[in-house]
C-alpha cells in the first residue's frame, strides 16, 4: 500500500485509469493546475493525491463546463480555505488548552484592560 502523496503511477497509468489522453495531462501541467513528481530519468510520476487532484479538474470541466482559467481559481481558493481550516484546527487546540489551564495568559489576550464600559484592545 502506498501513500497518499507518494509519486507511484505513470502517466500512461493515470491517462488509462481517468480515461483521459496523456496529453491532457500534459497540459494540465503546463497550466499549473497539477505538479506531478519527476524521476531522475524526468519521467512524469503521480501521486493519488495527483490523481484525486485531476478528478476534480474533470469534473469541474466536464460536468460544470468551467474553463482552465476558472479551475485555477477555483482550485486556489480551495487550497487557501484548507490552509484556513488548518489554522483553525490549531487555533482550537491552543484555545482548549488555555481552556483547561484556566486562563489566557496577558499577552496571549485580545483585550488588555476593561475600565467600566471602555475596553482597550492590544496590538
Amino acid at each position: 500500500m502506498h501513500g497518499y502523496d507518494e509519486p507511484v503511477y505513470l502517466i500512461s497509468v493515470v491517462a488509462k485509469a481517468l480515461d483521459i489522453h496523456p496529453q491532457t495531462l500534459r497540459q494540465y501541467e503546463r497550466e499549473g493546475l497539477v505538479t506531478p513528481s519527476r524521476t531522475s530519468g524526468k519521467m512524469r510520476l503521480y501521486s493519488q493525491r495527483d490523481i484525486d487532484r485531476i478528478n476534480m479538474i474533470l469534473r469541474l470541466t466536464r460536468d460544470l463546463g468551467v474553463n482552465l482559467a476558472g479551475v485555477d481559481i477555483i482550485l486556489q481558493f480551495k487550497d487557501k480555505i484548507n490552509e484556513f481550516e488548518s489554522e483553525i484546527d490549531i487555533l482550537k487546540i491552543e484555545l482548549a488548552k488555555y481552556k483547561y489551564q484556566g486562563s489566557i495568559p496577558p499577552q496571549k489576550s485580545l483585550v488588555k484592560k476593561r475600565v467600566g464600559d471602555i475596553i482597550i484592545f492590544g496590538e
